[in-house]
C-alpha cells in the first residue's frame, strides 16, 4: 500500500473517530467541529477539481457557496413560514427536504458556475482571477440589497431541514450525512482523476496546445470541470447553512473564497485528500487559537507561508515525501 494512500485512509478514519469518541463522551460541540470540518472539506474538493487538475485559480468560488447556502435560505424560510415564492416567474412551494434542497443548490451553483465560466475561461492567469473575483463581488452586493431575504443581515432558519430516516437534529446524525457526502465526493473525485476527462484537463493545464493539436478542446474540459466544481461547492454551501441554520451575504464574500483556496493549498494542490487535511489545520488552528486572539490568522499565514517556501506539494506531499499524485 502506497504511503499516501494510507496517510489518505488514516485522515478518513480519523475524521470518523473524533465524532464517535465525541457522542459517547457527551461533547456534541466537537461533533458540530468535525461536522463545520467535513462540510468546508468539501467545498476545498470542489475547488481542487477546478484547481488542482485544471489549474484554474479562481477568487469567485464564494459565489457558487453562497448560492448553496441561499438555496437552502430560501426554500426554507418560505417552508417555515408557510407561504409560496411568488416572487420568482414561477411558483415555487418552499421545502424543508434536504435532497430536494441539495438538488436545487446543485443545479442553480452548476448554472451560474456554466455563465460565469463561459465569459470567465475566454481569459486566462491573471486575467481570469480578478474576472471570477468581479463575479463574486456582484453576487455579495446583491445579496446585501436583498432585504426579502434579510440582506446585510442575514436570515435565520429557525428549524434544521429533514432527511428520510434520519434525525439531523441530532449532531451525530447530521455528521454521519455530512461524513457520507464527503466520502462519496472523494470516490468520485478519486475516478475522475483516472478518468479519461481528468487526464485530458490535467494534460490542457501543462499544455494546451498540445491538448488542442489532437483535437480536445481545453476551453470545453475547462468549462465542464468549472461546473462540475461549482455544483460540489454548492452543495457544501447547502450543508455548510444547514448547520448553522443561517445564511449571510458572507457565504459570497472574497474572503470565503479565499479560505477554500488556503484549504487546498495547505492540505496539497491536487492531492485527493488535500482539501480535507487543510480543511482540518483551518479549522483546528481557529478553534485552539482563536480563543486566545481574534488575531489568529497571523498563525494561519504564518503556516501557510511555511507551506508554499517549504512543502510545495502540501502538507500531504511533506508526509509522505516525492510520490507521484495518484490515489
Amino acid at each position: 500500500m502506497r504511503a499516501e494512500t494510507l496517510l489518505n485512509a488514516c485522515v478518513l478514519l480519523a475524521l470518523a473517530a473524533v465524532p464517535l469518541w465525541a457522542w459517547v463522551a457527551d461533547e456534541p460541540f466537537t461533533i458540530t467541529l468535525a461536522t463545520r470540518l467535513a462540510i468546508l472539506a468539501l467545498a476545498g474538493v470542489g475547488l481542487n477539481l477546478a484547481l488542482g487538475l485544471g489549474g484554474l485559480v479562481s477568487l469567485g468560488h464564494a459565489v457558487f457557496f453562497g448560492i448553496g447556502g441561499y438555496a437552502m435560505g430560501v426554500l426554507a424560510s418560505h417552508a417555515q413560514s408557510y407561504t409560496p415564492l411568488t416572487d420568482w416567474p414561477v411558483l415555487i412551494e418552499g421545502t424543508k427536504s434536504m435532497p430536494v434542497i441539495w438538488l436545487v443548490a446543485m443545479g442553480a451553483s452548476g448554472l451560474a458556475a456554466l455563465a460565469i465560466g463561459a465569459l470567465s475561461l475566454r481569459t486566462s492567469g491573471v486575467y481570469f482571477i480578478m474576472i471570477t473575483l468581479a463575479f463574486g463581488q456582484m453576487f455579495y452586493y446583491f445579496a446585501i440589497s436583498w432585504p426579502a431575504y434579510g440582506g446585510e443581515d442575514g436570515l435565520s432558519i429557525y428549524v434544521r431541514n429533514g432527511f428520510p430516516g434520519l434525525n439531523t437534529l441530532d449532531p451525530i446524525q447530521f455528521f454521519a450525512l455530512c461524513y457520507a457526502i464527503l466520502a462519496l465526493a472523494l470516490w468520485a473525485m478519486a475516478r475522475l482523476m483516472r478518468s479519461a476527462f481528468g487526464l485530458a484537463l490535467v494534460a490542457a493545464r501543462q499544455n494546451a496546445a498540445r491538448v488542442e493539436a489532437v483535437g480536445i478542446a481545453p476551453y470545453r474540459l475547462r468549462l465542464v470541470a468549472f461546473v462540475l466544481s461549482g455544483m460540489i461547492t454548492g452543495l457544501a454551501g447547502a450543508l455548510f447553512a444547514d448547520l448553522n441554520r443561517f445564511v449571510s451575504p458572507v457565504m459570497f464574500s472574497w474572503q470565503t473564497s479565499g479560505e477554500i483556496i488556503v484549504f487546498v493549498i495547505l492540505g496539497g494542490v491536487a492531492r485527493l485528500y488535500g482539501p480535507v487535511v487543510g480543511a482540518a489545520v483551518f479549522v483546528l488552528l481557529e478553534h485552539f487559537l482563536g480563543g486566545l486572539s481574534e488575531f489568529w490568522h497571523i498563525w494561519l499565514g504564518a503556516v501557510l507561508l511555511g507551506v508554499v517556501l517549504f512543502a510545495r506539494g502540501g502538507i500531504i506531499g511533506l508526509v509522505v515525501g516525492r510520490e507521484v499524485r495518484r490515489d
